[in-house]
């Protein structure tokens, strides 16, 4: 049977490694953390100093993270705080998406959601714009909202299996009907140092279920720490060390590896940190930002598009499988022409895209073979007919600004 004084996972109870809950040494610890500042959960990071200064300074002293994430969050974002803690990430947030935007944090931790909330009115008055808001769950388990889980549990005690089975349906009926984070709703999904905290078992969930909320098209920017090779048994059997960050660190190419096995493309490793932040058994433990984009689902059309990989290196292969060479008009679907030419995208600067003519009808378009890796004709494009003969450009003439092209 599930505690009965908070709601569970799939898993019914929180995960156990090596005979201890991960995730009540995790809760323990960042509660202290709340209360009472705790260095050695942190490590250096360099914020944009114009976003601190109206941070109230019991949330800048109680913070804990290795990166910023926030960077990479722009105007009119519906942004996702992953672990949220104090709120600092999310009250840098809603300065940074306006008015137009909004930002959730979700955290498991009442002292650190106590704090953050403690201050949403102060902050909402400085910001000029009441857009931020914390929930209570699991980060893995966004489907849940705890506080709804826990509403059912004050009006429906167990006190039997029987009970326990009604509570496992209730659970079950939140998340399909009434979800924590909604499937498809938010445009970026930030996280600072908390996806390590998560118990082994649960990760898989966890990289899904942020699949599953963002929208095509969104994106998530993680920062977290990772390791080098593997970490030691003792390592792994320190409670000390799972919650101060390190035991459930991934490592670094497992790390990249989790967003493609989950579904994202363009992945990128945005920082990471040139001396590691702690070594212990020979292990070296360091900062690092990935970003990841959701999007490349959906059917491969032919309307007669190509692209061209503007180098440095002689080719390149995205995470679909197309192979780009260096300098060639290469052919590709219509999904894929938008992904590669998305000025917002990964690709943007490296791919130069090439429209035909006559572009072909996306209901009337035929099917494209993806696994081909084929060039494409410039006839292709222009249309086997094309056959214009024009006069050369002017562009010697000088401009309106008085430049000249040649």
């Amino acid at each position: 049977m599930p505690p009965l004084n908070k709601p569970a996972t799939d898993a019914c109870c929180p995960p156990v490694e090596s005979g201890y809950s991960v995730e009540n040494e995790v809760v323990t610890r960042y509660a202290a953390g709340a209360e009472k500042v705790e260095a050695a959960l942190c490590c250096p990071v360099s914020y944009d100093p114009k976003y601190l200064k109206m941070l109230p300074q019991e949330i800048l002293e109680k913070d804990y993270g290795c990166g910023d994430p926030s960077e990479w969050v722009g105007e009119g974002d519906i942004a996702l705080d992953l672990g949220s803690g104090g709120g600092k990430i999310c009250y840098i947030l809603s300065q940074k998406v306006g008015k137009s935007g909004h930002v959730i944090g979700v955290d498991m931790n009442d002292t650190m959601i106590g704090l953050a909330e403690k201050y949403k009115g102060e902050m909402a008055e400085k910001v000029g714009a009441a857009n931020v808001e914390f929930r209570k769950g699991r980060i893995q388990d966004l489907g849940l909202s705890w506080h709804k889980a826990q509403a059912w549990l004050d009006a429906n005690p167990i006190t039997s299996v029987e009970g326990a089975a009604a509570y496992e349906a209730e659970c079950a009926r939140l998340r399909e009907e009434e979800p924590l984070i909604e499937s498809d709703s938010v445009d970026v999904i930030v996280s600072n140092c908390v996806l390590n905290l998560v118990a082994t078992d649960q990760k898989e969930q966890m990289f899904n279920e942020m699949f599953r909320v963002l929208k095509k098209g969104g994106r998530c920017v993680i920062s977290d720490i990772v390791c080098d090779e593997d970490p030691t048994q003792k390592i792994m059997d320190d409670g000390d060390l799972w919650s101060g960050c390190i035991s459930g660190a991934f490592r670094e190419d497992d790390f990249v590896k989790r967003f493609e096995d989950a579904g994202f493309y363009g992945v990128e490793i945005l920082k990471r940190e040139e001396e590691p932040w702690q070594t212990i058994d020979g292990v070296e433990f360091r900062s690092m930002t990935v970003r990841a984009y959701k999007g490349k689902e959906g059917p491969c059309l032919e309307r007669k598009q190509a692209v061209v990989y503007k180098g440095p290196w002689k080719q390149v292969r995205d995470d679909d499988g197309h192979t780009l060479r260096r300098g060639e008009w290469m052919a590709v679907c219509d999904k894929t022409y938008s992904l590669m030419t998305d000025p917002n995208g990964p690709y943007a600067g490296h791919v130069l895209g090439i429209q035909p003519e006559k572009l072909v009808d996306l209901d009337s378009a035929p099917a494209f073979n993806c696994s081909t890796n084929a060039g494409r004709h410039p006839r292709e494009v222009k249309g086997q007919d094309y056959n214009a003969t024009t006069e050369a450009s002017d562009c010697c003439e000088p401009s309106a600004d008085g430049t000249a092209c040649c």
